[in-house]
């Protein structure tokens, strides 16, 4: 067994909680001091997970400092906003502690990619990964069988997490492309986002079976210019999460893009949210790196442009339909 601290107590860092309870002991904290008491007082996360229980081998750490003591793993489980300070803060309590997170996006203002970020903060050689993969929190935390993808900074390291953190109810697959799976799971959410505004106008399963062939030859041209291998993205971290996010009821993206479809503005769907949608910061940042590289994406760009530049959902819909014909690639 290993000690793991997990850094984030929202829906999907309680749900990695639970997940993992039943084979090591698991350090959940959170910077939230009114959740931290809730969790312990009801050893339930109610507003997020109602109903799901909290194993006795997951304690709640009042600080930082303590659910990373004796830890041999840190499992980072905050919006991609908070992975450069959680991981400033790891570094300079346990340096040494290999790190996961669970984020799927671009920084805003920089485009950079989780495992950039981590470069910067911990160092080239530091070990470090990403859990990604098509999954909801709600079905990961209830023990409904699952498969997600570790991509890591090298294969050996991947190898060693998959083999400690699987189960019977969740499958894991070691890989080390982490770049390609992190472009999978940044890009997706912005796709999901356009097939909740196709579904919300009525386009039908035809257009939305269109609209994830194309976003996945988006995914793919944009990870393979950023480093990554075809293969993932015909895996779990690509086609997999892109099925599920662009399809699923429970993705938050998707929601936001059937409330755009239905004429409610960006500021009251977040707020009627309550959760981190991070394809609406990523779409931006995924569009400028597009662009300064030199790769064609139109539904990527369309959806910023909808998102961040007042462009009419029905009007977006039909600017990609009346695009020139084009050789399929």
């Amino acid at each position: 067994m290993s000690r793991i601290a997990i850094l984030g107590a929202g829906a999907w860092g309680t749900a990695l909680a639970v997940s993992f309870s039943g084979r090591h002991p698991i350090a959940l904290w959170s910077r939230e001091t009114e959740l931290q008491a809730a969790l312990r007082a009801e050893r339930e996360n109610r507003a997020l997970l109602p109903g799901i229980r909290l194993a006795d081998s997951i304690t709640i750490e009042d600080s930082l400092s303590d659910a990373l003591a004796g830890a041999e793993l840190a499992l980072v489980a905050t919006p991609t906003a908070g992975l450069r300070s959680s991981l400033q803060a790891i570094a300079s309590i346990a340096p040494q502690l290999p790190v996961l997170w669970a984020c799927k996006g671009m920084e805003t203002g920089s485009g950079l990619l989780p495992h950039d970020i981590a470069r910067e903060v911990l160092g080239q050689d530091h070990p470090v990964g990403v859990l990604t993969g098509p999954s909801f929190a709600q079905e990961i935390a209830a023990g409904l069988p699952g498969a997600i993808t570790l991509a890591a900074s090298s294969l050996e390291f991947a190898r060693h997490w998959v083999n400690e953190l699987h189960h019977s109810r969740l499958r894991l697959y070691a890989s080390d492309d982490i770049a390609g799976a992190e472009v999978c799971g940044a890009v997706k959410n912005v796709l999901a986002i356009a097939s909740g505004i196709s579904d919300g106008l009525g386009f039908g399963f035809n257009a939305r079976a269109a609209l994830i062939t194309r976003g996945l030859a988006e995914i793919t041209r944009l990870g393979l210019a950023l480093g990554g291998r075809r293969e993932t993205f015909m895996g779990l971290a690509g086609v997999g999460d892109l099925i599920l996010t662009c399809t699923g009821d429970l993705s938050r993206n998707r929601r936001v893009g059937l409330a755009l479809a239905a004429g409610k503005n960006l500021e009251q769907i977040l707020a009627e949210l309550g959760h981190v949608a991070e394809g609406v910061p990523t779409a931006r940042e995924v569009s400028r790196r597009a662009t300064a590289l030199g790769v064609e994406m139109p539904i990527t760009k369309t959806v910023d442009a909808v998102l961040h530049e007042g462009l009419d959902a029905r009007a977006a819909v039909e600017l990609l339909m009346n695009r020139d014909p084009k050789v399929e690639t």
